[in-house]
């Protein structure tokens, strides 16, 4: 972290930290400290403030979609993974995207990898249903995602479940110094309790009439990414909490919103336009990137959740067109949009069926059309998929 590039910084000061280091003995640095937040809009380009408007626009058209739609929670859950693998790479965490829609969350997962994912798919319906219970955010929400999203990985230490108690730094190898990593957030402490307080107060208070809400929402994930307030999975927590913000202001209501694709394909992007703000108060760069990332992520969700339902719609009639007038039928077509792969032991849980009818009723809609094998070649625990809904999802 250059020193120099902080000097003149209006957002926030350097603090002299210091520690001992086995391998290289003592060392002084410095960490960053940012201001609490304004009350008030940062000075934004004309160019930012329409990049805002087609932002809420998008999340306004998405959100209207949702809500119209008989059951939104069945196309929630895949766009949820599918944040899940995708804001689970963005630090460093793989999974294929068709092993996370096969992934059963009844069943403990087979790699790490996988075991990371799931878990953030069990925060984010926790803290989704928090948010729709009308339940403020608080930093005890967040303390406790973060302690669901660590649990059985490697991160699943002492620290789990707690603002960090030690210094950390960010965007240096595990074995450079302290002054050799991109950015070094404050000390830990109080003072990080504190602001983190701060924070979340902010994020609730009445002054948000006079921040638009999509300002508002990158203003907060911001801060959040500056305190890095924990060991692990801040990147996660802090993208989680955008939708969060999002929803707690009224401007979503149904959390289908992916954000993670975007900002992943523009990981560069993205960690520069966060340090602008820190380095030279360059609010503009960073709001318009984020409006432009929450404008095409929420277009994109919108077009997906539209091209389900159609398909939806059609895979239903082809269900008629076979004399299966079955409602556990059209049941099982509404799974194969929550659990894009599946077994039939898994039909036979959501259905409250018997194996054997389980079994019926999807070699009967393989033999419709709606259904095929995914795993061809397996002859026990098969897989299945309705491949017009999973082309969809992995396009």
């Amino acid at each position: 972290m250059d020193v120099n590039d902080f000097a003149d910084s209006p957002t926030g000061t350097l603090v002299p930290i210091h520690g001992h280091d086995p391998r290289f003995g003592p060392w002084e640095h410095v960490a960053y400290v940012p201001e609490p937040l304004p009350t008030e809009t940062p000075q934004l380009s004309a160019v930012t403030f329409n990049a805002v408007a087609t932002a809420r626009a998008a999340l306004a058209a998405l959100d209207s979609y949702a809500r119209q739609l008989p059951n939104p929670g069945l196309l929630r859950r895949p766009t949820l993974r599918r944040e899940a693998q995708s804001t689970s790479a963005l630090e460093g965490t793989f999974a294929p995207l068709e092993d996370v829609f096969a992934a059963d969350e009844d069943e403990e997962p087979s790699n790490s990898s996988m075991r990371e994912v799931l878990n953030y798919v069990r925060s984010a319906e926790h803290a989704f249903t928090w948010t729709a219970e009308g339940r403020p955010l608080s930093v005890g929400l967040l303390i406790d995602l973060q302690k669901r999203l660590v649990r059985g990985t490697a991160a699943d230490t002492e620290h789990a479940g707690k603002l960090r108690e030690i210094q950390v730094m960010i965007g240096g190898a595990r074995s450079a110094r302290v002054r050799d990593a991109r950015f070094v957030p404050r000390p830990p402490g109080l003072d990080l309790e504190h602001q983190m307080r701060d924070l979340v107060d902010w994020m609730g208070s009445d002054h948000r009439g006079l921040i638009d809400p999509v300002v508002a929402a990158g203003m907060a994930h911001y801060q959040f990414e500056t305190l890095h307030p924990f060991n692990d999975g801040n990147g996660r927590i802090g993208r989680l909490l955008v939708v969060l913000h999002l929803m707690h202001t009224r401007t979503l209501v149904e959390p289908t919103l992916t954000v993670s694709p975007w900002f992943e394909a523009r990981r560069a992007d993205y960690y520069d336009r966060l340090l602008g703000v820190s380095t030279g108060g360059d609010w503009d760069s960073w709001i318009q990137f984020f409006a432009k990332g929450l404008a095409a992520s929420a277009t994109d969700t919108n077009r997906q959740l539209t091209d389900l339902l159609a398909i939806v719609v059609d895979l239903k009639g082809k269900v008629r067109a076979a004399g299966l007038r079955a409602e556990k039928a059209m049941q099982l077509v509404d799974f194969c949009l929550a659990q894009p792969i599946f077994t039939v032991r898994q039909v036979e849980r959501h259905l409250a069926v018997t194996y054997a009818r389980a079994n019926g009723l999807v070699r009967q809609l393989v033999d419709a059309g709606v259904l095929r094998q995914y795993d061809t070649a397996a002859v026990y625990g098969r897989e299945f998929t309705a491949p017009d809904v999973l082309a969809v999802l992995l396009r």
